[in-house]
């Protein structure tokens, strides 16, 4: 069969699922939340029965991928793994439904009454990458807010996902609802296909790099909310507590470095130089945390900090998400330039600010354009569970409808319910 014909049969196929899953948000918007509850616990219960399964589908991935590749620890599950992702899974179907809230309520002059109330966005599309946990995280968020759901993972992961997938379908059976979730082929040339599916998608959402995000921005027809790099910066001011900056500076960068809300570049001002002895003293030898330094913290790391791991900044190191133990420092002579800097380089994700000078922290926090901004914090709690929200579908960040962790709320949209009593409006 010519590679062409392959072509048109897979699209046939999958433009058929899309058409099948769209169908099922009307049975979607007539089961009762209770239930819905009760089917995650059950996909968490499946899910603890078959890590067995599980793992051994995600070993087959991560024997394709290149131990020493940064998206080799975000495809990684374990035992410890699962048994988060099952936490969450209950603690998404714990939380109070999003839907049929009143919004708003009024009777209106011509006597009708109004009521707006929050409804599910109807077929979500995620795309993403070499995560297989977003697969268990997207489906719980969408599921519990009644909206049907395709995934579009990436090859790395492609026997995770083919597995998990299969556990949610286990139970979804079971209730006549299995159509509610499609996996689509993880073969890229079916991208622009679901990109193009305006008619079977509502909207769709990007998780991965930036490469990835840009090229759905460019090409869907489908609307799309951004989920974007995660580019982080800690901005450490002249009234620091260094006992208190420390550990949130080691931590936001060393806790996990594959994350989007690691951070990239630290900013120190001009008369705290000296602080960055006591603030990664060590470091080298217990991280192994490469360090891309301007010339001023150059000098001063370099009398202590391991040579093989220091190394002096160019421009790239700025504005870059590394992914990896890899840190850029730069100098700042007060907070302007620090806002400045972030200003320019900034992905909008996460921001953060360690001071002690109150005024300098409510301008930094005013000023900073970021959907999370943080004072004496690590960034590493920009995430779903942290922000109480069970798990995250994504961090957007953009402005327009969601921003920030995207839960449960962020995956609904509304309708206005009109009630008269035969009412009719006059010329």
């Amino acid at each position: 069969m010519k590679e062409v014909d392959i072509f048109k049969d897979l699209e046939e196929e999958v433009l058929s699922e899309l058409r099948i899953l769209r169908q099922s948000t009307r049975k979607l918007n007539l089961i009762d939340p209770s239930a819905i509850d009760g089917i995650l616990h059950e996909i968490a219960d499946l899910t603890a029965l078959k890590h067995p399964e599980i793992l051994a589908a995600n070993q087959k991935d991560l024997d394709r991928m290149n131990p020493e590749d940064p998206k080799y620890d975000r495809l990684k599950l374990t035992d410890d793994r699962l048994d988060n992702i099952e936490r969450d899974l209950r603690a998404v179907a714990d939380l109070p439904s999003p839907l049929g809230i009143t919004l708003e309520k009024r009777k209106v002059p011509s006597g009708l009454d109004l009521h707006k109330v929050t409804v599910p966005l109807g077929v979500v599309g995620v795309i993403f990458e070499s995560r297989p946990n977003v697969t268990f995280d997207v489906f719980a968020l969408c599921f519990k807010a009644g909206n049907a759901v395709v995934l579009k993972g990436s090859r790395d992961a492609h026997y995770s996902n083919l597995a998990i997938v299969k556990i949610i379908k286990e139970i979804l059976t079971r209730y006549a609802i299995d159509d509610a979730v499609y996996l689509a082929p993880s073969d890229r040339t079916m991208m622009p296909v679901i990109l193009e599916a305006a008619e079977y998608i509502n909207v769709i959402i990007p998780r991965g790099s930036e490469d990835l995000i840009r090229f759905v921005r460019n090409n869907a027809k489908v609307p799309v909310i951004e989920t974007g790099a995660g580019i982080v910066h800690t901005y450490y001011d002249q009234s620091a507590d260094l006992k208190k900056g420390k550990p949130v500076i080691i931590n936001a960068k060393t806790r996990r470095v594959s994350v989007c809300n690691a951070l990239d570049t630290l900013l120190i001002h001009r008369s705290r130089l000296k602080d960055l002895v006591e603030i990664f003293q060590a470091t080298d030898e217990e991280f192994g945390l490469t360090i891309y330094a301007d010339a001023e913290s150059f000098e001063v790391l370099a009398n202590f900090y391991d040579l093989r791991l220091l190394h002096r900044s160019k421009p790239e190191h700025y504005g870059t998400e590394f992914l990896s133990m890899k840190l850029s420092i730069k100098v700042v002579a007060d907070l302007q330039e620090a806002l400045d800097h972030i200003d320019l380089n900034s992905s909008r994700h996460s921001e953060a600010i360690i001071a002690e000078d109150a005024e300098v922290i409510n301008k930094f926090m005013a000023a900073v354009d970021a959907a999370t901004v943080y004072a004496n914090a690590s960034t590493a709690f920009t995430d779903g569970s942290e922000f109480g929200l069970g798990a995250e579908i994504g961090i957007s960040t953009q402005k327009l409808h969601a921003r920030g962790p995207m839960g449960l709320r962020e995956l609904t949209s509304y309708k206005w319910l009109v009630t008269g009593n035969g009412h009719i409006r006059p010329k």
